[in-house]
């Protein structure tokens, strides 16, 4: 008797959900909503966004890429002359170290110091006045050095700062666009009408946010290294300008 009660229950209620759940899987939050799918199927302004910071993200890649690299080869050239630096005071065999190890900042401060010094001595000027136009141009020549590390830093700090605000200009804008929809006569003014531009919109936040962290991090990781070649610098222009005061 239970049986036969329970049975015409669950018929009905069985009948009850195949509406909803029918509606459901036909639903756009039912279907394959990837972010390839949203991202191409936002509005062109949200697009415009992407793509550039898609563009940002690249740009900021390559510059990582290349510092890394080239600060790399600094280093160990760096290490390698200063080595050489501490060991000898052969001025002649340092500039022929110094030339094969061009990577080095502070191989190149070594051969515009020691030009200098060898102008100095070739037009008799006073020991002093030598001094003087060594310090001289070597702080330049830092100053130079320090301009050629450092570029590209400025790219990577502007894209850390900037890109999640562009993110979130395009996600404003696509959130704008989908609330708009709702005002068009005949449009559901429900949630689910709205969901998928929403999500749309939200993707350009998080394209925003994966440009720019990966730009912060390197930016300050370059910004900590740049730091150490600049105290070598300043270091090896004191002990080298100590050697031409002693000799």
């Amino acid at each position: 008797m239970p049986n036969e009660i329970l049975i015409p229950e669950l018929v009905a209620a069985s009948s009850a959900l195949d509406p909803a759940l029918n509606s459901a899987l036909s639903s756009p939050l039912g279907a394959d909503y990837s972010v390839w799918s949203m991202i191409f199927g936002s509005g062109p302004v949200v697009q415009a966004v992407l793509i550039g910071l898609i563009v940002l993200s690249f740009l900021s890649w390559a510059i990582a890429i290349a510092k890394t690299l080239s600060f790399r080869r600094a280093r160990e050239a760096s290490l390698e002359f200063a080595e050489l630096f501490s060991d000898t005071r052969n001025f002649s065999r340092l500039d022929d170290a110094a030339r094969r190890l061009a990577a080095s900042p502070l191989a190149r401060l070594f051969s515009v110091g020691y030009r200098q010094m060898n102008r100095e001595i070739e037009e008799g000027r006073t020991a002093a006045a030598s001094i003087s136009a060594v310090e001289r141009i070597m702080k330049r020549e830092e100053l130079n050095e320090v301009f050629r590390l450092e570029r590209g830093l400025t790219f990577l700090a502007t894209t850390a700062s900037a890109a999640p605000f562009i993110g979130l200009f395009g996600t404003v804008w696509g959130i704008m666009t989908a609330f708009h929809g709702l005002g068009v006569p005949g449009a559901s003014s429900t949630l689910q009408a709205v969901a998928p531009g929403i999500s749309e919109a939200l993707v350009a936040t998080a394209v925003g946010l994966a440009a720019a962290i990966p730009a912060a991090v390197a930016y300050n990781f370059f910004a900590v290294a740049l730091r150490q070649f600049r105290e070598n610098m300043d270091r090896f222009n004191h002990e080298f300008l100590s050697m031409v005061r002693e000799g």
